[in-house]
This record gives C-alpha cells, sequence and structure tokens, in this order.
C-alpha cells in the first residue's frame, strides 16, 4: 500500500512550492472581495458537448416477468435445511396433569409417551 501524505506534509509541500515561485520571480496579485478573473460583459462559458450515438433497447418484459414468478414460487414453498432445530423446552406432568419439572426436548428427537 501507497504511504498517504499528511495535512502537514501536504502544507509544507504547498508552501515550498510557494517560496519557490516567489524566489524565481514569480509575482501574486491580491483581489478585492467579490472580483472575479472573468470579464462581466462575457456569457459563460458553454458546457462541453458529449455527442452519444442512440442505443436499440432490447425489451426484457419476459425476463421480469420469469423473475417475479421465481420470486412468487420461492414465496410459497418453504426452503428445507439440514440444520438441527433448537432444542425446546418442554413441561412435564404427572398422571394427573401436575407438572413435575421443565426439561429440555430435542426437535429432531419425538419425544416417547
Amino acid at each position: 500500500m501507497k504511504p498517504v501524505k499528511t495535512k502537514q506534509q501536504q502544507r509544507d509541500e504547498l508552501n515550498q512550492m510557494v517560496e519557490q515561485f516567489l524566489s524565481d520571480g514569480g509575482d501574486v496579485t491580491r483581489c478585492g472581495m467579490g472580483e472575479s478573473g472573468r470579464d462581466v460583459n462575457q456569457p459563460l462559458p458553454k458546457p462541453p458537448f458529449v455527442e452519444r450515438s442512440d442505443q436499440s433497447r432490447t425489451l426484457v418484459n419476459e425476463v421480469v416477468q420469469a423473475i417475479e414468478e421465481r420470486k412468487q414460487r420461492r414465496k410459497t414453498k418453504p426452503r428445507k435445511t439440514n440444520q438441527p432445530k433448537e432444542p425446546s423446552k418442554e413441561l412435564l406432568v404427572d398422571d394427573f396433569g401436575e407438572p413435575l419439572r421443565w426439561v429440555w426436548q430435542d426437535q429432531n428427537k419425538k419425544r416417547q409417551p
């Protein structure tokens, strides 16, 4: 990965370039607030024109319809997974219906009566 310059390094480099410009005889002129480098009487420059060729379009109605049908089929059919189901907590009761204790029951194995 290419090392990134820090902001301080960028500032130092820019200051060095300005100092080099001024030492070579360059001159910086100050502009007042609201002044522009553009003549007021000239119109704004036109944006560049990009020519594009007309592309022929292919209708994809059948493709979209097929995708929508697949979505509908997927919604109606539940997906079967091979993952074991999580165990659930079941209440064990005695012959008279009185609660005895809670047990964890594996969903893949049916409880024997």
